[in-house]
């Protein structure tokens, strides 16, 4: 007789313990990723709300980085000769991200609103001209997103 079919093999313990191995590694991966969902800091009552934060933080910054006050800015700067003809403004939410997800708040009706400091740069450099206010809002009714930057002496 081999030593593979040998009687004195204990071979089915070895497999009974790789088994008990992997359905207590599937049971912790479960219990990990239900912790984890649960406390997702990104979860939102899509349906209530009409998207999810995470959505509306997205469409946020695409909104100002296409705002026109930010157009007009831009226009004033190179007026004064700060700012070189053909170079662009990013506008930047300035919080960290769990900063900003925790700032935005439920509209009655359904939608979200979000407040906070945006950073005004010149496009491509690191540098900061300065920080201005920036305000989105998703209205469920409407379907979009308005975000806009607050200019400074109230225009």
């Amino acid at each position: 007789m081999s030593e593979l079919t040998s009687p004195r093999r204990h071979g089915n313990l070895g497999r009974t313990l790789l088994w008990v191995a992997i359905l207590l590694s599937l049971l912790l991966l479960g219990f990990v990723t239900a912790l984890t969902v649960r406390h997702n800091p990104y979860y939102s009552d899509r349906n209530a709300n009409g998207i999810s934060k995470f959505r509306f933080l997205e469409e946020c910054k695409e909104g100002l980085h296409r705002s026109p006050e930010l157009d007009q800015l831009r226009g004033v700067l190179q007026q004064g000769g700060q700012l070189q003809q053909g170079q662009n403004l990013h506008a930047e939410l300035a919080p960290a991200p769990r900063d900003l997800v925790n700032s935005i708040q439920t509209i009655p009706g359904g939608g979200w609103a979000l407040t906070a400091p945006a950073n005004i740069s010149v496009q491509g450099q690191t540098a900061v001209l300065g920080q201005l206010g920036a305000q989105c809002a998703y209205d469920k009714a409407q379907g979009r997103t308005v975000a806009q930057l607050q200019l400074p002496g109230g225009q």
